[in-house]
């Protein structure tokens, strides 16, 4: 099972330093959250807290995923990174497209597309996008991305997007994978049949296995139960040597983590208090031959 880094909420000054250290560490990747902007007043509920409440605030920190992808490749080597997840329903694909592409060739495609619909309406009206139908939109903005990054002149016509033929160049030199986010069974059907891996948000561990369950029924329903699929959990119940076994052999192939945070340092903690918290946590659990079987 690998491990990686999420990196929500820490000063965007400290996220270079942590990607360095994560890949000393043996980390295989980091995780970067998405946020386009903070309401004052929210028309929804967040989904994946009990009392849809957001756990951070205005003056919370969240850099661009993109941005932020590319700046830590930049003075990485071996790290991969991917988006957890980015919100596309809000954004414009052809645009998206060019962004993906770029950070995939930057970073030495060391990228994976992880992406989700977004829950808050404001993030869709006030960004010139409707609300409504936003998962039948979502599913075309998959296709029209894979299209354009497949490369060569390509053309689409679907409901919601109609172009005739473009070219972006360059087109990355491998597959960007692409993680699809969300508990819901639309969310889980759709990563079933077009994902390249599922991610979740926090969730128990009884909670991963019923899911992980309905992943492999819903693949097999597609014909897809022979596809690498890569399950990235976020568990808030399993830690230590025999929580991440238990995890490994219920099909996780990736925990998310943030070390720092079991240790008792808060997201805007200092920067060496976090590098020590990755060094004591690669100690404890990359190193070990059985729960960590491969390293970057």
């Amino acid at each position: 099972m690998k491990f990686t880094v999420g990196i929500a909420l820490s000063p965007l000054e400290q996220l270079p330093e942590l990607a360095k250290t994560a890949e000393e560490c043996g980390f295989s990747s980091i995780a970067l959250p998405d946020s386009l902007f903070y309401m004052k007043s929210a028309a929804a509920k967040y989904p994946y807290t009990a009392d849809g409440g957001r756990f951070w605030g205005p003056d919370t920190p969240w850099v661009d995923p993109l941005i932020g992808a590319t700046a830590m490749a930049a003075v990485t080597s071996r790290i991969r990174f991917y988006t957890n997840v980015l919100k596309l329903g809000s954004r414009n694909p052809l645009l998206l497209a060019r962004q993906v592409g770029s950070v995939a060739n930057l970073s030495g495609n060391r990228f994976g597309f992880g992406v989700g619909i977004g829950w808050a309406p404001e993030e869709f009206e006030w960004c010139g996008v409707p609300y409504a139908d936003r998962g039948a939109r979502v599913d075309e903005m998959i296709e029209v991305i894979k299209l354009v990054l497949g490369g060569g002149m390509v053309e689409y016509h679907g409901k919601f997007f109609d172009f005739d033929p473009l070219q972006i160049s360059p087109a990355p030199s491998e597959p960007v994978p692409f993680y699809i986010g969300g508990h819901t069974a639309p969310a889980l059907r759709r990563a079933a049949k077009v994902g390249d891996g599922w991610t979740s948000a926090m969730m128990t561990y009884d909670e991963l296995c019923v899911t992980i369950g309905k992943l492999g029924a819903l693949r097999t329903e597609f014909g897809r139960e022979s596809v690498p699929f890569e399950i990235q959990a976020v568990c808030i119940d399993k830690f230590g040597r025999s929580g991440y076994q238990d995890l490994a052999d219920a099909g996780v192939t990736d925990a998310i983590v943030v070390p720092w945070l079991a240790d008792g340092i808060g997201f805007d903690g200092e920067l060496a208090a976090k590098q020590e918290s990755l060094r004591r946590f690669a100690a404890k659990n990359i190193e070990d031959p059985i729960v960590a079987k491969a390293r970057v």
